[in-house]
């Protein structure tokens, strides 16, 4: 793919947390309400997270890292403190969904799926909307993350899968494997050694994003928030026969590092190895948006023209949205003919978002 030279560019801050770790440590230190709600603190010592006005004994600066939300320390691996509850709705939230919480800490094996929350006289839709206002996550994401993201955590640090499950909270380990393999492809005991793709979540000025990747290169970069991101992971597994699970890899630290400097503004081209997962078509269609000069567009009608198929302007839709790698094969730089944006998997304002950042800044290495 295209390179450019690497730039040098301080980390754009998150569009919750300042860029300075020091200046979050001291919120912590020194139990600043302020910034409760706006990160959590994880403790790499203990594997517990907490608010940032938790009363327990302040954690040493080299043994913590700050995420910007529960569900990102979960699938971290991290446990929530029995101290300070960051789990725990605020003052505002409806009674039922302290209740509801409480059940599903209680017996975290049981999924309580929507049949259920009917039966207890509740509307599953406004369920999911109450979930993703009070607790940052919808009901499924929140049981998933709650049992699978604490075992996972168990498993990487040198626990056993029984020791795993106990701390998720399962009563048996049968069901906690089934789980287990359900969601990653592979069972408890094989996931610190086998050979995998590595998941990991970051943080972006359009929201939170999720980038997998394997040993030959990167394979998704997709918005959390997309309707049918499980189906893209899910499709991404299948292809490479590999399962997914969340951790640490060069790679993504890669990719965290160069997409901080596209969106300061500061990188046009991506460095980072990709291996996106597709037809043979599409990967056709997917290395032509590759040659899409940054600050530019193309029609679908030019792409199918590029690459020998006048008249396929649809197919190339389609494998457009089959693209499971945003941004950095841009996608967003196609439009219709007439000038129109269409549609695009991370939603249209992104894309308008994503054109209008790239001719803002693309002048800036000519």
């Amino acid at each position: 793919m295209p390179t450019a030279k690497q730039t040098k560019s301080k980390p754009l801050p998150s569009p919750t947390l300042p860029a300075d770790d020091d200046r979050l440590y001291r919120a912590v230190a020194e139990r600043d309400p302020t910034f409760d709600g706006l990160f959590v603190t994880c403790v790499k010592t203990t594997g517990i997270f907490c608010r940032p006005t938790c009363t327990a004994r302040t954690p040493k600066r080299e043994n913590v890292e700050f995420m910007t939300s529960a569900q990102q320390a979960m699938l971290a691996g991290y446990r929530a403190c029995k101290v300070c509850r960051p789990l725990s709705p605020p003052d505002d939230a409806p009674e039922w969904l302290q209740r509801l919480l409480d059940d599903i800490r209680r017996e975290p094996e049981h999924t309580i799926r929507e049949h259920q929350v009917r039966e207890r006289g509740l509307d599953p839709d406004h369920v999911r909307r109450a979930f993703k206002k009070h607790v940052g996550m919808t009901l499924a994401a929140y049981q998933r993350s709650l049992r699978l993201g604490s075992a996972l955590g168990t498993i990487r640090s040198g626990g056993s899968a029984t020791n795993a499950a106990l701390d998720a909270g399962y009563d048996s380990e049968s069901g906690f494997r089934e789980a287990f393999e359900r969601l990653f492809g592979v069972a408890p005991s094989q996931s610190a050694d086998t050979k995998h793709l590595t998941a990991m979540w970051l943080t972006t000025p359009l929201g939170p994003m999720l980038a997998v990747a394997s040993d030959d290169g990167l394979c998704m970069l997709e918005f959390i928030d997309r309707r049918s991101i499980e189906t893209q992971i899910d499709a991404v597994r299948k292809r490479t026969k590999l399962p997914v699970i969340p951790g640490e890899h060069a790679l993504l630290a890669q990719t965290t590092r160069e997409m901080e400097e596209y969106f300061a503004g500061t990188r046009q081209q991506f460095d980072m190895s990709l291996s996106p997962q597709g037809t043979a078509f599409e990967r056709t269609v997917w290395d032509r948006l590759l040659k899409i000069p940054y600050g530019e567009t193309c029609s679908y009608a030019r792409m199918a023209k590029d690459i020998g198929k006048p008249g396929a302007a649809r197919a190339i839709g389609r494998a457009n949205g089959s693209n499971r790698i945003a941004i950095i094969i841009p996608c967003h730089r196609v439009i219709r003919s007439d000038g129109a944006l269409c549609g695009y998997g991370g939603g249209v304002h992104r894309k308008q978002w994503l054109l209008d950042h790239e001719r803002k800044h693309a002048g800036l290495f000519g």
